[in-house]
C-alpha cells in the first residue's frame, strides 16, 4: 500500500474498490484532464524484486497500445517512491459495473442465452490481444466485469503474464486456487502456453456461467489441477437440463485436453459461439447421449440349452470384436507418426521470408492475420503455436503481421472549450499539442482549429495542435446611457465596469459622460471597462452687491 494520496503529482487516489494477491486497486481522480480512472498499485513485497518491476512495466507499456471495446484501457504507468521501495502503479479506464466473479457469488442463474453473449465479449478482447501478441493466461470470473449497460470488459492483460515470469510457483493458496480452476492441461503439465490455452480457460469460464459452480473442484490445487489433466468435464446439459446441445459442444471442444482438438483461435470459438446464440449448427462435433436405449432381444422357442448356446457364441463373437477395436486403438499410437520438432522463431520476417524458412518441411505457414503496431509494416509480430514449443512435424504456424501503427481519426473539436476538446483528443487516442492564442470575439479558450483538421487519419498517439480564442470583444458605446443601463450592457458583453465621478451641470446626474477603452476597440473578454458619471456640480454662491451711496446736496 502506498502512503501518498496523489501519484504522480496527477492521479488523487479515492476509495478502494478491490485487493488481491498482487494488487489493490483504487478510484482515483485524473487531476490533468478530469476525469475518473481506475489505478492498480503493486503489492510492496513484489516491487522489491527488480526482476519483476521490470517485466511489469514491459507488459503494462504493451497493453497499453491495446484499442478494444472489450478490453478495460490502459492509460499510463507510473511509479511511486515509498521509502527505499518503488512502487509501479497502472492507471486503467473506470469501469462502472461488477465482475463476474461478483455476480455469481449473489447466487443469480444466468440464462444459457446471456451466458454465451458474455463469453462472445470476452473472446472478442482475446481475438484482438492474441494478435497483438498478448496471451492473458489468467482468464476468470473475477477478471471479466459487466459494465451497467451490459458490456463485457477483460481486466489485467499481461500483469499475469508478468506474475508467471517472474514466479513459476505460487505458494498462497488463495491465488493458485482461484487460477488452477481455469488451468490449461498443458500449464498443469508444466508446458509452454498459447493463445489455446486462454482458449481453455475460456471454455472454463462459459462452463460456470451456464452451471454456476467450475467444471472441477477439489479440496486442494493438486486434485484440481490432476482433473484438467487427467479427466473430462460431466457435460454442462446434465447439471442444468437448459442447455443446449450446441452449447455443450462448443464448450467440451473448447477444453480438449489436447490443444489441437480445440478450436485453434479465439475468433475460431467466438465465431461458433455466435452460432449457437443465433440458434444455427456449431462447427464443433456435437456430445453424444452418455447411454443408448438397445432394442430387446426377440425370443423364441425351443430348447433352453440352445438358446443359452446361441447366446454364448454371440457373446464370444462381441469379445473378439472389442479385442479387436481395444487392440486397434492401442497399437495405432505406435502407428502415426509422433515426431515433434521446435517452433521456430518467424517474427520479424516477411511472410516471403518466412516461407523461404519454412522449406525444410517441417512446418507449414498458416493463416495470416493482420493487426497494427509499432513493428515494420508487413513483418510477423506473432505467431501461434509459440516460438520454442514442440509441436508435430508438418504442423501450420499461423502468424499476425504489422500493418503499421494503429491510425485514430481526428474528432471533431471546432468551437468546443479547450478542455472538452482535450478530453476527446484523449478518447480518440491523440494527444494535445500546441496552442495558439488568436484574437477573436469567442469565448475565451474556446477552439476555432485543429492541425491536423478533424476527419484527418493519423498514427495513435500523434499530436493536434490547436488555435484558441482570446476572447477579444467590441467595447460597445455606453456614453449618453444611465450609470445603470450602461452598466448592464457591459456586463452583458463580458467586461467588468468600474465606475468613476465627475461632477458637472452639462449633462443631467447619473448620465456616462466618458469611458475607457474607447468604444469600438477590442478588448479581451472579461477585462475592465471605465465608465466616468455625471454628479451635479454644486451651484455657485452669488455675488455680493454694494448698495448705492447718496451724497447730500450741499447747502449753500
Amino acid at each position: 500500500m502506498v502512503n501518498s494520496k496523489v501519484l504522480g503529482d496527477r492521479y488523487e487516489l479515492a476509495e478502494l474498490l478491490g485487493q488481491g494477491g498482487m494488487a489493490e486497486v483504487y478510484r482515483a481522480r485524473d487531476l490533468r484532464l478530469g476525469r475518473n480512472v481506475a489505478v492498480k498499485i503493486l503489492r510492496t513485497d513484489l516491487a522489491r524484486d527488480p526482476s519483476f518491476e521490470r517485466r511489469f512495466a514491459r507488459e503494462a507499456q504493451a497493453c497499453a497500445g491495446m484499442n478494444h471495446p472489450n478490453v478495460v484501457a490502459v492509460f499510463d504507468t507510473g511509479s511511486q517512491v515509498e521509502g527505499d521501495t518503488t512502487i509501479p502503479y497502472i492507471v486503467m479506464e473506470y469501469v462502472d459495473g461488477t465482475t463476474l466473479k461478483d455476480l455469481l457469488l449473489t447466487g443469480r442463474r444466468l440464462l444459457p442465452q446471456r451466458a454465451l453473449e458474455i463469453t462472445a465479449g470476452v473472446l472478442g478482447a482475446l481475438e484482438y490481444s492474441h494478435q497483438q501478441g498478448i496471451i492473458h493466461r489468467d482468464i476468470k470470473p473475477a477478471n471479466i466485469m459487466l459494465t451497467r449497460t451490459g458490456e463485457v470488459k477483460v481486466m489485467d492483460f499481461g500483469i499475469a503474464r508478468a506474475l508467471d515470469d517472474a514466479q513459476a510457483t505460487m505458494t498462497q493458496a488463495s491465488t493458485v486456487m482461484g487460477t488452477a480452476q481455469y488451468l490449461s492441461p498443458e500449464q498443469g503439465r508444466g508446458e509452454t502456453a498459447d493463445g489455446r490455452s486462454d482458449v481453455y480457460a475460456t471454455g472454463c469460464l462459459l462452463y460456470e456461467l451456464l452451471t454456476s459452480r467450475p467444471p472441477f473442484v477439489g479440496d486442494t490445487t493438486a486434485s484440481v489441477v490432476y482433473q484438467h489433466v487427467r479427466e473430462n468435464p460431466i457435460p454442462p446439459s446434465q447439471i442444468d437440463p437448459e442447455v443446449s446441445a450446441p452449447a455443450d459442444a462448443v464448450v467440451l471442444k473448447a477444453m480438449s485436453k489436447n490443444p489441437e482438438n480445440r478450436y485453434q483461435t479465439a475468433g475460431e470459438m467466438r465465431s461458433d459461439v455466435l452460432r449457437a446464440v443465433d440458434g444455427e449448427p456449431v462447427r464443433a462435433t456435437p456430445v453424444m447421449e452418455q447411454t443408448t436405449a438397445v432394442a430387446p432381444m426377440a425370443t423364441y422357442d425351443g430348447d433352453e440349452r440352445e438358446r443359452r448356446k446361441r447366446l454364448g457364441y454371440i457373446a464370444i463373437g462381441l469379445g473378439v470384436v472389442g479385442a479387436l477395436v481395444l487392440g486397434f486403438f492401442l497399437i495405432r499410437p505406435l502407428l502415426v507418426n509422433t515426431v515433434t520438432y521446435p517452433v521456430p522463431d518467424l517474427t520479424g520476417q516477411t511472410v516471403a521470408q518466412a516461407t523461404q524458412l519454412l522449406k525444410d518441411g517441417k512446418f507449414t505457414l498458416g493463416t495470416v492475420t493482420e493487426a497494427p503496431s509499432d513493428a515494420v509494416p508487413q513483418t510477423i509480430i506473432s505467431q501461434t503455436p509459440a516460438i520454442g514449443a514442440e509441436a508435430k512435424a508438418g504442423s501450420a504456424i499461423n502468424v499476425t503481421i504489422s500493418t503499421g501503427p494503429a491510425k485514430a481519426i481526428v474528432p471533431a473539436i471546432k468551437n468546443l472549450s479547450l478542455d472538452e476538446a482535450s478530453r476527446l483528443l484523449s478518447e480518440a487516442g491523440l494527444k494535445l499539442g500546441t496552442k495558439t492564442l488568436l484574437e477573436s470575439d469567442a469565448p475565451v479558450n474556446q477552439v476555432l482549429d485543429s492541425d491536423p483538421a478533424e476527419g484527418t487519419s493519423v498514427d495513435s498517439g500523434s499530436v493536434v495542435n490547436v488555435t484558441i480564442s482570446s476572447g477579444a470583444v467590441v467595447v460597445p458605446d455606453v456614453r449618453g446611457a444611465t450609470q445603470a443601463d450602461a452598466i448592464a450592457e457591459l456586463e452583458s458583453s463580458g467586461f467588468r465596469v468600474l465606475v468613476t465621478k465627475s461632477k458637472t451641470n452639462e449633462v443631467p446626474p447619473g448620465t456616462v459622460v466618458k469611458q475607457s477603452p474607447i468604444a469600438g476597440v477590442k478588448a479581451k473578454n472579461g477585462s475592465t471597462v471605465t465608465i466616468t458619471v455625471a454628479e451635479a456640480a454644486p451651484a455657485p454662491s452669488p455675488t455680493p452687491t454694494t448698495p448705492p451711496t447718496t451724497t447730500p446736496p450741499t447747502t449753500p
